[in-house]
């Protein structure tokens, strides 16, 4: 599994509670704004990062207000802060290679809490290019399973045209992460739900293509403590990394 998507699966593993919720407003009334700027649309049906930004709002209960808000303002219609996408790239403990992406409306006071949260951790932040390498741009849509055999579905799935699918569970229940061109995110969205899937999310990730195997107990702690502390900064938005724990580390860091 992908880091991202790794990292998100060991989050609800340790029962890691969730930021503050004004914080969590924050940070999706921004990724709404920055989302329906890019597409050009505040519609969810042709602007897919933004259908993944309505769905965070919707999970914590947004506020309807606040969404709309957030959507006007990305479109121009409303005045307020100039809003930036920023991309760091960098180290943390034990070499692991991290991406972030962030929206920022002070990129300096930014990159200068991003480069001391990289210090502390014994890693450094890196220049454009230094970890992207290790990195793949793709598009993954997350889809719920309809009841049949995995094999059948994940045969189904790539014969719409996914490169690849990785089978886990979540809650319970089986779930799919599909890979495919980052250009054909919207397109193999709606075949996904025409033939019956849920679809939980669709968004362009950076999906790892070297991998750092974790084996010790204390350097899995360093990591995942490094991998929250990033993820509760208000300005980022996405942590992309290439670590992979296995669970019984997990379990003890």
């Amino acid at each position: 599994m992908s880091g991202h998507s790794k990292w998100s699966t060991i989050k609800r593993a340790k029962g890691v509670a969730d930021i503050k919720r004004g914080q969590t407003f924050t940070k999706i009334a921004n990724s709404i704004t920055i989302a329906a700027r890019a597409g050009g649309s505040g519609d969810p049906n042709s602007n897919p990062r933004l259908r993944t930004a309505l769905e965070d709002a919707r999970k914590v209960n947004m506020p309807k207000e606040n969404v709309q808000r957030a959507i006007d303002r990305g479109l121009g219609k409303l005045p307020g802060q100039s809003l930036e996408e920023v991309l760091y790239e960098g180290f943390g403990p034990a070499r692991v290679a991290y991406i972030l992406e962030g929206v920022s409306d002070n990129h300096l006071r930014t990159n200068q809490e991003v480069k001391s949260l990289f210090e502390h951790s014994g890693g450094s932040l890196g220049g454009q290019g230094s970890v992207s390498y290790m990195f793949d741009k793709k598009g993954e849509i997350r889809v719920r399973t309809k009841g049949g055999s995995s094999e059948d579905e994940i045969l189904e799935l790539i014969d719409l045209g996914a490169e690849d699918v990785e089978e886990y569970t979540e809650d319970g229940t089986r779930m799919y992460l599909v890979y495919i061109e980052s250009p054909e995110l919207n397109t193999m969205s709606n075949k996904i739900t025409q033939v019956g899937f849920a679809l939980e999310s669709a968004e362009i990730v950076y999906r790892p293509n070297t991998i750092v195997n974790i084996a010790d107990s204390e350097v899995a702690k360093k990591v995942l403590d490094f991998t929250e502390k990033l993820e509760e900064h208000d300005d980022i938005q996405r942590v992309y990394a290439n670590f992979d724990i296995p669970d019984e580390l997990i379990n003890s860091a």
